[in-house]
């Protein structure tokens, strides 16, 4: 049987850990070689690269520090020169300072702001001649959060970056829609992972134990259901689909807080 990504090259960012490593490694298990892309875990990235090279597929590691415009230019040229085209697209990376809005400095904003949305833009305008060097229909696929909609508490920063992404995500779709790319974005609720852990700190056990109890199919979203989410946006079936934010929350977002003493035990 021939694997639904055959063929294909893609670019994860942010894939060292979490959310990208699953992402990355779910995108070659369908049969696609992949750019890892890190920033500080260089040790991280390399292993996930040998990972996807057990499974017969290449894969390439780039340093970038996504907040620099001569790096973002570096990542590209890197595939350019290696592979010459590209057909699928994971913004992933993110970059964040959790504090109240009143805390918040212009470096605070300018570092997020630049992580999520400007190099996500500047990613999609040098990706596109990639993807067109290719004979395939392309996939932009941004990872986006829970905080572009909620109010979450120190998450002004980062929520209001990752709702920017998701607007960005619809003009894309709309601009890039004519050279046959899709673009969309998937945004997880509450995935355990060690940046999860940072942002609760010490309320972490009980943050994790208060989101299951809200959440309809009882368990805590995972990396492997984020990658999953991408692999079902980056496949054939998914090419009249495009400018949406696809939720992966298990139901955890369905229900209004504060009326829970109300349902039926």
């Amino acid at each position: 049987m021939i694997a639904p990504l055959s063929d294909t090259k893609a670019l994860v960012t942010g894939s060292s850990r979490g959310i990208g490593r699953a992402t990355a490694l779910a995108l070659a298990a369908a049969g696609s070689d992949v750019a890892v892309h890190y920033h500080s875990q260089k040790q991280a990235a390399v292993d996930v690269a040998k990972e996807i090279e057990r499974m017969g597929r290449q894969s390439l590691v780039i340093h970038a520090d996504l907040e620099n415009p001569d790096d973002r230019n570096k990542m590209f040229s890197k595939i350019q020169e290696r592979w010459g085209s590209l057909n699928i697209l994971v913004a992933n990376a993110a970059a964040t300072s959790f504090k109240t809005v009143l805390e918040l400095k212009p470096y605070h904003l300018h570092r997020t702001y630049a992580v999520v949305v400007e190099s996500f833009v500047d990613a999609a305008q040098k990706a596109l001649p990639l993807i067109q060097a290719s004979a395939r229909p392309g996939r932009i696929i941004a990872i986006s959060s829970l905080g572009s909609q909620y109010t979450l508490p120190r998450y002004a920063n980062i929520g209001s970056a990752k709702a920017a992404l998701e607007s960005m995500v619809r003009y894309l779709a709309n601009e890039f829609g004519p050279y046959g790319i899709t673009c969309n974005a998937v945004a997880p609720g509450v995935v355990a992972t060690d940046s999860s852990q940072y942002y609760a700190k010490e309320h972490y056990v009980q943050f994790l134990e208060a989101v299951t109890r809200r959440t309809p199919l009882g368990r805590l979203v995972t990396d492997t259901d984020v990658a999953q989410a991408v692999l079902l946006l980056a496949g054939e079936g998914a090419g009249m689909i495009t400018g949406q934010i696809l939720q992966i929350d298990g139901g955890a977002g369905l229900s209004a807080p504060g009326f829970d003493a109300l349902s039926p035990s």
